[in-house]
């Protein structure tokens, strides 16, 4: 099969003059397309996937483009093996079925829950993390029956969806309805990531929030906010327009476009929020009180993380739903405010309206029921050979306009 191999000499390209440190990266990324053997069974229980559409993840592009911020090492390491197939937004159908695999059909539409959790690698009894759900803890990230790897893409034996093929456990799939459409389904695990970071930290009945990014993360965590919490105001902090334009029509109360001016944008949101700027000799003032009950931070960065703890009210809640590299920041309004700085990582099953299931089960049965509609958010497909053109995309975002972008397996069947 034809699959992009991420952990392998780089085929180095030519830099523009002009390119910008993402484009830099890209031209240096050792990952290149190759021809592999197919992948086989990984146990009885287990399916293999045709591909149909795949998304590009900011976790995918993050490694791609070695965005990371400084050089480091993550401790995530130990749990990730090379060379990897990266890819898990993932839409393909069933081709093939192991033995002992139960709940799928060959022929069905499915889209993936990528964790590489108890159930997938064999251990029995699973741990008491699966046991509840919280599938992202499982304590078997290194264990059973596969190489280390936390989610498909990231294990050299749970190969990824950048790929004409994909193995997966029965667990791991969720057959796709016939009234939902491949470009649709792409965003189940997007979805059930914003979901996760909403559900377990909910804002209060007629508050304000804010959420910083308005890439895919942020646009869903927009929809289901407006969803799930109708009488809450969502301002959101968004860098190019045609991302302003897509969570205004998902339901964002106020948009700030200008995030790079953090005196303004703290300024403006606390203006908005109803909190009260103080400000200091030297560095970014604080709202205090502030009057932002939530901030859902789907960046990640320092200079987000500041601002965040700025803006958000005392003893209010701070969300790191994205993750980046390194850095120092001035977190003295954490301490003096009492803010409640949480991370919040992927899904597993999750509660709405008194229902405990899966959050991409959620998401289907929110898109068969028209409670979420996430049209306009895929801006941009490829073939798999078109590679270097799928990311340049999401390097130029400014000029491509690119929200969500997915390699397209269709054309080529």
């Amino acid at each position: 099969m034809k699959a992009l191999v991420y952990g392998v000499e780089p085929e180095k390209q030519e830099v523009p003059e002009d390119a910008n440190e993402l484009l830099r990266g890209l031209a240096t990324t050792p990952m290149k397309l190759m021809t592999v053997d197919d992948p086989s069974l990984l146990g009885p229980d287990w399916v293999i996937v045709e591909s149909r559409l795949t998304g590009i993840c900011g976790s995918d592009s993050k490694q791609v483009f070695s965005d990371f911020g400084n050089s480091f090492e993550s401790p995530l390491f130990p749990f990730t093996t090379f060379p990897q197939i990266l890819g898990h937004e993932y839409v393909g159908t069933v081709a093939e079925l192991g033995p002992e695999a139960r709940g799928l059909e060959v022929g069905q539409r499915v889209v993936l829950n990528p964790w590489l959790s108890c159930a997938p690698r064999g251990v029995d009894p699973v741990c008491e993390f699966c046991e509840r759900g919280d599938l992202s803890l499982c304590r078997n990230f290194r264990g059973g029956r596969l190489t280390a790897g936390i989610h498909t893409g990231t294990s050299s034996d749970g190969t990824g969806g950048f790929a004409e093929i994909v193995p997966a456990h029965d667990s791991m799939l969720f057959p796709v309805p016939d009234d939902v459409p491949d470009e649709v389904a792409v965003f189940a695990d997007p979805f059930a990531v914003s979901l996760h970071s909403v559900t377990r930290n909910p804002p209060a009945p007629g508050s304000r929030v804010l959420v910083y990014g308005a890439g895919a993360l942020g646009s869903t965590h927009v929809a289901i906010l407006r969803a799930l919490h109708p009488d809450v105001e969502v301002g959101v902090v968004s860098r190019f327009r045609s991302q302003t334009e897509l969570v205004r029509k998902f339901g964002a109360t106020r948009v700030f476009e200008d995030p790079f001016d953090r005196l303004k944008l703290i300024e403006e949101v606390s203006e908005w929020s109803g909190g009260e700027v103080v400000e200091t000799p030297r560095g970014l003032p604080m709202a205090f009180p502030g009057g932002v009950d939530v901030v859902y931070d789907t960046i990640g960065k320092a200079e987000t993380l500041e601002v965040g703890c700025r803006v958000v009210r005392s003893r209010g809640t701070l969300v790191q739903a994205g993750v980046h590299g390194p850095e120092r920041w001035e977190s003295t309004p954490l301490y003096f405010k009492e803010v409640r700085l949480v991370g919040s990582n992927a899904f597993g099953f999750e509660t709405v309206d008194g229902e405990h299931k899966h959050g991409i089960q959620h998401y289907l049965d929110f898109v068969s029921s028209g409670r979420i509609d996430l049209g306009g958010l895929l801006t941009h497909t490829f073939r798999l050979d078109e590679w270097r053109e799928a990311f340049t995309a999401l390097a130029r975002q400014d000029e491509s306009g690119a929200i969500k972008v997915a390699f397209d397996f269709r054309a080529s069947k």
